[in-house]
Order: C-alpha cells, then sequence, then structure tokens
C-alpha cells in the first residue's frame, strides 16, 4: 500500500456524511506506519471504541469505510473473515459497514468478522512452521497475503459499488 497522509485517508471515506468525514480521528502515527507491509490501514476511534476505519486501495484509488462494531460479543471464537487465521493472537469482532451513497442512506449495511483492531496485514505475513517435509512456508504466506488482498478488495467493492 502507498503511503497516505492524513488529508488523503480523510478524503478517502466514502460510506460517511461529509460532517463524519470532517469529525474522523485519525491517528497520531499514521506518518510511522510500515506501509509496504500493509495491504490496508485500519484503526479505531479512541473516543468512540465502536468504530472503526479502514482504507484500501481499490484500483489504485484509496477508498476509507467507516465500521461499527456489534455492542454484543460472538458466541463463540470466530475466524476473521479476510486473513482467515486459524491460530489468531487477537480477538475478531462483527463489524457492520453502510453501504456507499443511496443505499447507505437508506440504511442498507454489509457486516463481517474481522480483527479487532486490523492486525490481518501482520496475521497473513507470519511465517508459520513446516506442516510437512517439503512444505514452502513462503509460497503458504505469499497465498495467503494474496488471499488477504482478494478479501479486502471485494468487501470494499460489495459496499461501494452493491445496491
Amino acid at each position: 500500500m502507498h503511503a497516505l497522509s492524513a488529508t488523503a485517508l480523510r478524503s478517502s471515506f466514502i460510506n460517511v456524511s461529509t460532517r463524519e468525514r470532517a469529525a474522523l480521528v485519525i491517528p497520531t502515527d499514521i506518518d510511522g506506519r510500515d506501509w509496504d507491509g500493509l495491504d490496508y490501514v485500519g484503526w479505531r476511534d479512541p473516543k468512540s471504541p465502536l468504530l472503526g476505519f479502514v482504507v484500501a486501495e481499490i484500483d489504485g484509488v484509496p477508498v476509507g469505510l467507516q465500521l461499527r462494531q456489534a455492542e454484543q460479543p460472538t458466541r463463540s471464537r470466530p475466524q476473521c473473515s479476510w486473513c482467515a487465521d486459524v491460530t489468531l493472537p487477537n480477538d475478531v469482532v462483527f463489524f457492520a459497514a453502510r453501504r456507499a451513497g443511496k443505499a447507505g442512506r437508506a440504511g442498507n449495511t454489509v457486516g463481517t468478522l474481522l480483527c479487532a483492531d486490523f492486525q490481518c496485514s501482520r496475521n497473513v505475513r507470519r511465517l508459520d512452521p513446516p506442516a510437512y517435509l517439503g512444505h514452502d512456508a513462503q509460497a503458504a504466506r505469499d497465498r495467503r497475503v494474496e488471499a488477504l488482498r482478494t478479501h479486502v478488495d471485494t468487501f470494499f467493492r460489495d459496499l461501494r459499488d452493491g445496491a
């Protein structure tokens, strides 16, 4: 992912109102992020802990989404829909996001299970121990990274283009 300024992050959001966009809290450490190791950038609002924000590059353009975490916890230990990591070192929670445009203004939302603090990029890049003799751990990691990018892209396109 290319490095983005706070202004570029703020202007990328497609499922918020102008007032909500102006009130977005951009992380103070945004300039210090390892952009090369990110497939998307995500953060939580410290003042509103149920709000999350993710920005990904879709067709080379940054697109941002505001997510809202469900207040009720899940009943079992779920798997993240994006990184699909079965050995997660973090919590997975249910998020809902308004669709962009007219559908979102009508209350149409899409939900998904995601790592609570958006650690997917780190999770998929972890080198796992060899599963069997001759296992190519690097190739397995590359497949996980590609799968994450596909899952993120599909989710963003659904919210942007879906009805």
